[in-house]
């Protein structure tokens, strides 16, 4: 066991199935959370159908044009009314994804309070199952307040997910700095 509350190795079973197993998202995307969607690049490069869905506001988790990032920008935006942010996280165990949980959570709540809380928020990465989803998940726990094991729940009942036990890791750090700050729990 870790020295963390939560463990890896928990949050992995809330995201596996009843044989042990991840499964990759049927879906393009889902709604994942009130004003939140989750998803793929597919739908990153499709602007008419993010304007069909409402969407306000596109957070790119994969920023770049490595073979593993999705080389949309705020240029691709331009003129479409859809406001951007991206970062340029990599899909590794070791990639530091914490040092951008809060300025995306802002991102992402200031998207749901866009025109008195009309805002929607697309968020992306490549297959919309590590990056994207680890970053919804912080987003629940610094501004919803939800637990760990909560955030993770929430967001893999709506869809598969599978961040890597890096971004897991970083989650429970993330946990127990916010228990003992005193943040209570929804």
């Amino acid at each position: 066991m870790s020295d963390y509350e939560v463990s890896v190795q928990q949050l992995n079973d809330l995201l596996t199935d009843e044989n042990g197993d991840f499964c990759m998202p049927s879906k393009a995307f889902n709604q994942v959370y009130p004003g939140i969607l989750l998803g793929n690049e597919s739908l990153a490069f499709s602007v008419g159908r993010l304007q069909e869905l409402g969407v306000t506001h596109v957070l790119n988790a994969a920023e770049g044009d490595s073979f593993m990032h999705v080389n949309t920008g705020a240029d691709f935006y331009t003129d479409t009314g859809i406001i951007y942010s991206g970062i340029p996280a990599y899909d590794y165990d070791h990639y530091d994804l914490s040092v951008h949980f809060e300025e995306c959570s802002d991102f992402i709540e200031e998207a749901q309070a866009y025109k008195g809380g009309e805002g929607k928020v697309y968020v992306h990465c490549q297959k919309g199952y590590s990056r994207s989803a680890s970053l919804v998940i912080a987003y629940l726990m610094l501004k919803q307040k939800l637990d760990v094991r909560a955030a993770v729940a929430t967001v893999r009942e709506r869809r598969e997910i599978g961040p890597n036990d890096g971004f897991l890791l970083q989650l429970c750090k993330l946990n127990d700095r916010l228990k003992a700050e005193g943040n209570e729990y929804d």
